[in-house]
């Protein structure tokens, strides 16, 4: 059994992580959202688990491809934003002053939470200043563990002091809320390896917390190396630990792989799980709107050439029909703590997912995942479907 999260092992949004157009039981009255995703392209090193659109070689292109969002941006005339979301790749790795040239291009509304993910190595107080400065009021922390030998075993490089500094840094400059980003499942990780990782996380009081269980993607040194691959009962296990561990302190869940303390839920993922309109900035980046979903061309150097000549960068699209979009609603709004009224799924639904799901009572009757639901997710989506 493994729990899967709508973004596994990041907050981008990947092709299978994009949401329907807004027909689905939660869409209602959240029509004006707007999201804007901002990929960033450049890490130090990729991540034996990473299928990204990420390169490792192509730190030269970052003026020319902020140059390029920067114009994506402008051509698109977006409306305001109520929510950005730098994600990557590492977008701390970009100079603070192009990033925040992307940021003071997009429109947003008062109040918008902006996010960028760091690597606690790239993150100094200088750096978080500027953000803050610049209009950043939400950081993610790539932390995925606090056991050195399981970062090894992931292909991860930071130095796990560095966390601690990273959400002494946060709290002490005032950031409305900041993330812990943690990976569960990795070959070697015992479980007290995973119980040590999570306590030395909680110990830091970040205000949000998310917890995804290692997925195998293709074309990664992970997916050619099958004794490493992750054991689903393992990671069932160890989901269950991180639930109960966030509970004791407060950290409410409320979708399968994310808890936050009252008011700290990420709302630009709040946007995906809920199907908002969003758009996708840069290089691979997705967008939907109004049943449509269209992604940009891979990679950073014909992101840059085709904007550079005044063409678009679009690479492809789908629609979704009516039953589509319906069925997509429910799969994903079952994810999260709000569930979906129970007037949506059939009495035959509820009867046959049994004890995958809770039937709650409050101004109005919704049903919800269990548990055990939250650990067959995705089977529990297969039989809506």
């Amino acid at each position: 059994m493994r729990p899967r999260s709508v973004g596994s092992a990041g907050e981008q949004p990947p092709v299978e992580r994009q949401a329907p157009a807004p027909a689905g039981p939660l869409s209602a009255e959240r029509d004006h959202r707007y999201g804007v995703y901002v990929h960033v392209p450049f890490c130090e090193r990729r991540c034996d688990y990473c299928a990204f659109a990420t390169w490792t070689d192509r730190h030269h292109l970052q003026a020319a491809y902020v140059d390029a969002c920067v114009q994506e941006v402008v051509s698109a005339a977006l409306p305001p934003a109520t929510s950005v979301f730098f994600g990557g790749g590492t977008p701390s790795l970009l100079p603070p002053a192009l990033l925040l040239r992307i940021l003071d291009a997009i429109a947003r509304v008062p109040g918008a939470e902006v996010t960028v993910e760091c690597n606690p190595d790239t993150v100094t107080p200088a750096l978080l200043e500027s953000y803050l400065a610049g209009g950043v009021n939400r950081l993610s922390f790539g932390v995925q563990s606090m056991v050195p030998h399981v970062l090894a075993s992931l292909g991860r490089t930071h130095d796990v002091a560095n966390v601690s500094r990273c959400a002494a840094l946060a709290r002490s400059l005032g950031f409305a809320s900041w993330n812990m980003d943690l990976i569960h499942g990795a070959f070697g990780e015992s479980s007290d390896d995973w119980r040590r990782t999570v306590s030395s996380v909680l110990e830091l009081e970040p205000p949000h917390l998310s917890a995804y269980a290692l997925t195998v993607e293709q074309g990664t040194p992970l997916a050619a190396d099958a004794t490493r691959h992750p054991d689903e009962d393992d990671e069932a296990d160890k989901y269950l630990v991180v639930d109960a561990m966030c509970a004791e302190v407060g950290l409410a869940s409320y979708e399968i792989s994310n808890w936050a303390r009252p008011a700290h839920e990420c709302r630009h993922n709040l946007l995906y799980w809920t199907q908002g309109n969003y758009r996708g900035i840069g290089c691979a980046a997705h967008s939907h709107a109004s049943g449509r979903r269209w992604w940009n061309v891979r990679t950073p150097e014909r992101y840059i050439a085709l904007l550079a000549a005044g063409k678009s960068p679009l690479a492809a699209s789908e629609s979704l029909d009516a039953e589509a979009q319906r069925v997509e609603g429910l799969q994903l709004s079952l994810r999260t703590s709000a569930g979906v009224p129970a007037s949506s799924l059939s009495s035959a639904d509820v009867a046959a997912l049994g004890g995958l799901l809770v039937v709650a009572e409050d101004d109005d009757v919704r049903v919800r995942l269990s548990v055990t639901g939250r650990l067959l997710a995705n089977e529990v989506a297969v039989r809506l479907r």
